[in-house]
C-alpha cells in the first residue's frame, strides 16, 4: 500500500482496537469467568511467543558486527537495567496507574459507568496492559516509522488485525479499560510516524534489532502479568527503548 498517506497504518490501527474492544465488551459480559480466564491465558501465551521471537533478534548479525560479538547480549541487559533505572527513579508505573485512575473518573462521571475499587481496578489494568501490549511491540515501532518515510503500511496492516483479535478478548475481561487504549495507540504511533517523517532513516539495522530485543523482554513481562506470574512493572521499562539504541551507538563508537 504504497502512496498512502502518513498516518493511515495508525488510523486503521486505532479502528481495529475500538471495533474489538466494543465487540469485546457486548460479548464478554455473556460470558463465564473461567472463558474470560481461559481467553486472557490463551492471549498471554501468545503474547510470550511473539516475545520470545522478538527477543530473538538479539542474535541479529547486524547488531554483532555492531558491537561486537560478545557485546549483544549485554547491550540489551545494559538497556534493561538502565532503563528500568530510569523508570523506578520517575516512578513511570506509578504516574501512568494514576493517570489510568484519573481517566476511569472521567469515564464515570461521563457516562455513569461502575465505580468501586474493584471496577477502578480492572479499569486500570485493562487500559495499562493493553496499551503497553498495542504500543511496545517491534510492529508498533518499525510499522510506524516504516509508515512515517513513506514504506507502506504492510506492517501496520498486520498489527492491525493482530489487536484486533486482542482487544476483543482484552475486553471481554477488563471493559472499557480497553477501548480507551485506542487513545495510547494513536499518540505513541502517530508519534512515531511523524519521526519516520521528519528524521528520515536514522535508525541502522542494528539499532532496530536492538530495540526489537529490548521490547521483545518487555512483552515477556506483559505475558507473566497475564498469566499471573508475576506482576512486571513493565512502564518502568519503557526508557529501555530508548537507551538500546544509544548503548548501541556508545559500544560501537568505543570499537
Amino acid at each position: 500500500m504504497d502512496g498512502a498517506f502518513p498516518g493511515l497504518g495508525t488510523l486503521i490501527n486505532v479502528i481495529a482496537v475500538l471495533v474489538g474492544a466494543a465487540l469485546g465488551m457486548v460479548a464478554g459480559h455473556r460470558l463465564p469467568e473461567r472463558v474470560r480466564d481461559v481467553v486472557t491465558d490463551s492471549l498471554g501465551l501468545v503474547t510470550l511467543l511473539v516475545a520470545i521471537l522478538s527477543a530473538l533478534d538479539v542474535t541479529s548479525p547486524a547488531l554483532a558486527e555492531a558491537v561486537g560479538q560478545g557485546a549483544p547480549v549485554l547491550v540489551v541487559l545494559g538497556s534493561i537495567l538502565l532503563g528500568g533505572i530510569i523508570g523506578s527513579l520517575l516512578r513511570i508505573e506509578e504516574r501512568l496507574e494514576a493517570l489510568a485512575g484519573q481517566v476511569q473518573r472521567l469515564v464515570h462521571r461521563w457516562t455513569g459507568a461502575e465505580e468501586g475499587q474493584e471496577a477502578r481496578e480492572r479499569f486500570i489494568e485493562g487500559w495499562l496492559t493493553a496499551s503497553l501490549l498495542f504500543c511496545v511491540g517491534p510492529l508498533t515501532i518499525l510499522g510506524s516509522l516504516s509508515d512515517g518515510l513513506g514504506r507502506g503500511i504492510e506492517q501496520l496492516a498486520l498489527k492491525s488485525a493482530l489487536d484486533f483479535f486482542a482487544s476483543v478478548a482484552f475486553a471481554s475481561t477488563f471493559g472499557v479499560g480497553v477501548l480507551l487504549s485506542a487513545v495510547s495507540v494513536a499518540v505513541v504511533q502517530g508519534g512515531l510516524t511523524l519521526v519516520g517523517m521528519t528524521l528520515g532513516e536514522v535508525a541502522s539495522e542494528a539499532h532496530v534489532a536492538a530495540l526489537t530485543a529490548v521490547g521483545g523482554l518487555l512483552l515477556v513481562g506483559i505475558a507473566f502479568r497475564l498469566l499471573r506470574i508475576r506482576a512486571v512493572p513493565v512502564g518502568d521499562l519503557l526508557p529501555a527503548l530508548l537507551v538500546a539504541p544509544l548503548l548501541v551507538s556508545l559500544v560501537g563508537g568505543l570499537r
